[in-house]
């Protein structure tokens, strides 16, 4: 298992919004990686599996400009 601390972190979209990935853990090649995210609206630490989270738009870097999103983040309602 190896953990890496993303410095900066990672604008990132997932299926509960839009946060801030500030950890990758690697637990090797028989599990997906965990991206440990702060959420933007509330601050709380949630865990993500690999096939959860989405980049955020960036046009600086021309990263996902078809502003791929999650369908739950449509209707926030659903999470609340």
């Amino acid at each position: 298992m190896s953990i890496l601390q993303l410095k900066p972190t990672i604008l990132v979209e997932t299926p509960l919004g839009t946060g801030q990935a500030i950890f990758i853990i690697d637990y090797g090649m028989h599990q997906n990686t965990c991206w440990v995210v702060a959420l933007q609206k509330d601050g709380v630490i949630k865990h993500f599996d690999c096939n959860d989270v989405i980049l955020s738009t960036n046009y600086t870097y021309g990263m996902n400009l078809r502003k791929n999103t999650f369908p739950a983040q449509d209707s926030p309602s659903e999470h609340s």
